[in-house]
């Protein structure tokens, strides 16, 4: 997929300055939102800043790009049924904006600066554009598929480690209490007595992001959406990386039980987290 313009408009372009504007406009919030409600779970928070961002990246893009299609997570109603159902409504489209205005609402809310914009680009089914957001460190990682990965204007690469013992791993804790999250601790029990520690900062895409960059070895999650995966997928794979579902294949659209890793400790990885499951 080479044709990243029409019209003159960059593809690329139009999904950084959406990210970039979003994000100065949460950081500006921090600490200062009015509104907080409940949606899926008690873990699972939504303030007017993420249905704020989510509406300003959804105009901006539709100014630019009138004809496509848009899936942002505040435009769906919350648990995994609607989720599988809005993507399943779009998922074909030629071109599909998919956004997270605000992954990390939680931490956000607790003013802990550990949240991101996501916003991928979908051409029939295949992420074409990548753009994860950081407003409080200002880094901006982006990819174009076939045309590497940057962060601050420099290519990123995945990290080195060979072994699981050698790697720093991250897991999020999932709001779907009876059945992801109880999975993915089993997963976690499994795996941190195997590597050398485990993070969960709370922000699938940044998280994502940091794999791609080399900053962690590998992530994964049970439970997530298209809008917390994808732009951090292609990331991942311009950077050397590798990005399956929990049993090995290969990322879609539809993914939901993440693994994503430097591609040198996959296999281990998988391994780890199915043997937890399989012995569950």
């Amino acid at each position: 997929m080479s044709e990243q313009v029409i019209g003159g408009k960059s593809f690329t372009a139009v999904a950084i300055n959406c990210a970039a504007k979003a994000g100065e406009w949460i950081k500006t919030k921090l600490g200062n939102h009015t509104s907080l409600s409940l949606k899926y779970s008690a873990q699972d928070l939504v303030t007017e800043v993420d249905k704020g961002a989510e509406a300003m990246i959804r105009n901006l893009v539709m100014t630019h790009f009138p004809h496509h299609s848009f899936l942002g997570e505040e435009g769906v109603q919350p648990g995994p049924e609607a989720s599988d159902r809005a993507l399943q409504s779009v998922r074909d489209a030629e071109y599909l904006w998919i956004v997270d205005p605000l992954d990390g609402t939680t931490n956000f809310v607790h003013s802990f600066p550990f949240f991101s914009v996501s916003i991928a680009l979908a051409h029939r089914g295949e992420v074409i554009v990548g753009v994860v957001y950081d407003p409080i460190r200002d880094e901006l990682f982006v990819a174009e598929k076939g045309k590497g990965a940057y962060v601050r204007g420099r290519r990123m690469n995945v990290s080195q480690e060979e072994a699981l013992r050698d790697s720093l791993i991250a897991t999020g804790f999932p709001a779907d209490q009876t059945f992801a999250l109880p999975l993915n601790m089993k997963g976690l029990q499994a795996l941190v007595p195997q590597v050398r520690n485990v993070r969960s900062g709370g922000s699938a895409a940044l998280h994502l992001a940091y794999v791609a960059a080399g900053r962690l070895s590998g992530f994964w999650e049970i439970g997530l959406n298209a809008w917390d995966i994808a732009a951090g997928s292609l990331l991942i794979e311009e950077s050397g990386g590798r990005v399956t579902d929990v049993k090995g294949s290969p990322y879609d659209l539809g993914v939901r039980h993440v693994a994503a890793s430097n591609g040198r400790i996959h296999d281990e990885f998988l391994n780890a987290l199915q043997q937890a499951e399989s012995n569950s």
